[in-house]
């Protein structure tokens, strides 16, 4: 018998360590100047966020590992939502390349995490355009030292990733990324309410696909 815990710890034991950036390839396009009259009140709106990405844009490139620190969960969640674990990690690390690179085109960087994060979808779409196979999760984590909690952690993966597409990001985030809920609206630009339904309702299909009875915490 599974217990909602439980489930969540065994996904987390499993994951692997994220990707590191190697800087040497980052070439950031200038920003576009910002018109004296409203830099004022856009800094005012800006989030701490936002301001890393102006200082990344401006040269920099220190300020990208904040960046990356920031938003690589979200980024390793979305695809691990989508994808056999084994082809996120280079994954992670391209997209952030990619997106660094293109980062002049972002016209609200208060909306980087949205940004990111459709980008790392669109990847994810691609990957199964190209592939044409179909993934057997079990596979995914066969070298782990403890095969059968691997096993179990990639049977809870292959469930979570028959969900709807936005429950199975949100569990992914929240039981294998750590992240909490405000953290999620704020990284994907939904509404905390979202973040809750979603939260709720994906747990309740997990609940139900893993043999949970109504009422059992």
């Amino acid at each position: 018998m599974y217990e909602l815990e439980a489930t969540g710890n065994v996904l987390v034991m499993t994951a692997q360590g994220k990707a590191s950036i190697d800087r040497r390839h980052l070439e950031v396009a200038p920003a576009a100047p910002v018109a004296d009259a409203s830099r004022e009140s856009n800094r005012a709106a800006e989030s701490p966020e936002s301001m890393i990405v102006r200082s990344v844009l401006a040269g920099d490139r220190d300020m990208f590992g904040q960046l990356y620190e920031l938003y690589a969960p979200l980024v390793h969640g979305v695809l691990l939502a989508r994808m056999p674990r084994s082809e996120v990690e280079d994954l992670v690390q391209d997209i952030f390349l990619h997106a660094l690179r293109k980062l002049h085109t972002l016209r609200d960087t208060n909306a980087f995490g949205p940004w990111i994060a459709m980008i790392a979808r669109n990847r994810a779409i691609d990957f199964h355009r190209r592939s044409r196979e179909t993934v057997e999760v079990t596979d995914d984590l066969r070298s782990s030292d403890d095969s059968s909690v691997a096993t179990t952690a990639e049977e809870i993966l292959g469930i979570i990733r028959t969900l709807p597409d936005a429950y199975r990001e949100t569990l992914v985030l929240r039981l294998v990324e750590g992240m909490t809920g405000p953290e999620i609206a704020s990284r994907t630009g939904l509404t905390a309410a979202s973040v809750r339904v979603n939260l709720h309702r994906g747990m309740k299909l997990l609940r139900a696909k893993l043999g949970f009875k109504e009422g059992l915490s």
